[in-house]
């Protein structure tokens, strides 16, 4: 079941299942992001706000994200899958984001086997505030600590991802000042 959360204290909304653990309950998690967790699978969830990166075309900049997020995660490789326009029916007060598919190869706590993990990334960008706002979830789909997800979950976070995305709505922007 999913239901509407609210995000950095009711400025950004969204649509995310009932049964995410907020990250902030147990461990510091940086003011400019709101991270979730599944408690069944490896399977997690960050709204972060960033500053704009430098492409204006927002497939390329969605592409510098995911570039970002390997070199963060200190992926032995990554692949873009699909980029895409995904309509949000805000009519115009958030902007609708451009979202990415992609997978990274990531070897975690010095494990001698590096999980697949696939990538879902959505970027609002907030022209007037040098804001990109991403959305991301990382989906485990083969894991060393035992969070992977089978291929119908994966269908299944897909689902819940895009719906999170479109869902997505910027009520204050005031978060960006």
């Amino acid at each position: 079941m999913s239901g509407q959360r609210e995000l950095f204290g009711g400025a950004i909304t969204t649509t995310l299942p009932t049964t995410l653990i907020d990250a902030s309950d147990f461990r510091q998690v940086p003011d400019t992001q709101e991270v979730y967790l599944s408690p069944t699978s490896g399977i997690s969830i960050i709204v972060e706000v960033l500053q704009s990166v430098s492409a204006t075309d927002l497939k390329e900049a969605a592409g510098q994200h995911f570039d970002a997020l390997a070199h963060d995660n200190d992926a032995k490789s990554q692949s873009v899958n699909e980029t895409f326009d995904l309509p949000n029916d805000s009519n115009g007060t958030t902007p609708n984001p451009v979202v990415l598919y992609g997978t990274q190869t990531v070897q975690k706590f010095n494990s001698a086997a590096a999980d697949e993990v696939r990538i879902l990334l959505a970027l609002y960008r907030v022209p007037d505030k040098n804001v990109d706002l991403v959305l991301s979830m990382n989906v485990p789909m083969t894991s060393t600590d035992g969070g992977a997800v089978s291929e119908d979950d994966w269908g299944t976070a897909r689902d819940v991802f895009n719906a999170a995305a479109r869902s997505l709505r910027i009520v204050d922007y005031g978060l960006f000042a």
